[in-house]
């Protein structure tokens, strides 16, 4: 038996036009299952509704600023937003299971948004959704659109700007645990006529939007960081942190995900 949040998120999968066997491999549901539940209830509708009835025509800013500046970061990375049944909506953020850490880090800053203060998690193979059901999240998240979001123009709104003004750290943390990592590259040196190996860490952000590239990059000049295009098989979708002060920033501010 499958409660009703998992049904709805599932319903809510097929409804961005994936097919049955994808959603059924990503939640371990059987299709038959999810033919079931097309069966007994209505199509999820594709459209965008009416304005929220918390905000009406224009959104405001949540109160937990830094929270909502985090999971900015990470919507822009592996986040989407989904209609439900009725007038709500799903907020999926997907975070590898390698990462624990980031999962409850997640966890908190959807609960911390959210409305209601509830998040949950749907287990997949090799990751973890957490998901937050509301008919606020186009409002708050108005990048929110049909395709992908590299396809499209991705910009932040005023308020949305501020927010990130306010806390640039929070959401260059949110980005970099969706679409970043920290590793530990090498080369080598001459010491006294011995070849040595030598390690330094660094950080890249990869992402195939020009827009949210750059939305990650004005942020790190104004933090004072130090970056540069690290073009691999022709594609410059990665931004590269080597500098060691540059690196020593993020470090005291962001870290390795864990």
């Amino acid at each position: 038996m499958y409660d009703l949040g998992t049904r709805k998120l599932t319903l809510a999968l097929v409804a961005e036009g994936r097919s049955l066997n994808s959603v059924s491999k990503e939640t371990g549901i059987s299709r038959a299952a999810i033919r079931s539940w097309q069966a007994r209830i209505d199509p999820l509708p594709r459209m965008q509704r009416t304005p929220c009835s918390l905000c009406g025509p224009a959104a405001e800013p949540p109160s937990d600023k830094a929270s909502y500046s985090y999971l900015l970061g990470l919507y822009l990375g592996d986040g989407c937003i989904s209609p439900g049944m009725k007038k709500g909506y799903f907020l999926r953020i997907a975070c590898a299971d390698s990462w624990p850490g980031l999962i409850e880090a997640c966890a908190a800053a959807v609960e911390a948004i959210n409305p209601s203060g509830k998040a949950y998690r749907v287990q997949a193979v090799g990751y973890t959704s957490v998901v937050g059901y509301s008919g606020h999240w186009p409002c708050l998240f108005p990048q929110h659109g049909p395709g992908k979001k590299h396809e499209r123009r991705i910009t932040l709104e005023p308020w949305q700007q501020a927010v990130v003004d306010a806390h640039p750290w929070e959401f260059i943390r949110g980005l970099i645990h969706s679409d970043g990592c920290r590793v530990i590259n090498w080369t080598t040196r001459m010491v006294s006529g011995e070849r040595k190996r030598y390690e330094y860490p660094r950080y890249f952000f990869t992402n195939k939007s020009d827009d949210i590239r750059a939305l990650y990059t004005d942020t790190l000049d104004k933090l004072g960081v130090e970056w540069a295009v690290y073009a691999r098989n022709g594609n410059a979708f990665n931004i590269s942190v080597a500098r060691k002060a540059s690196v020593a920033l993020l470090d005291t501010h962001v870290g390795p995900k864990h």
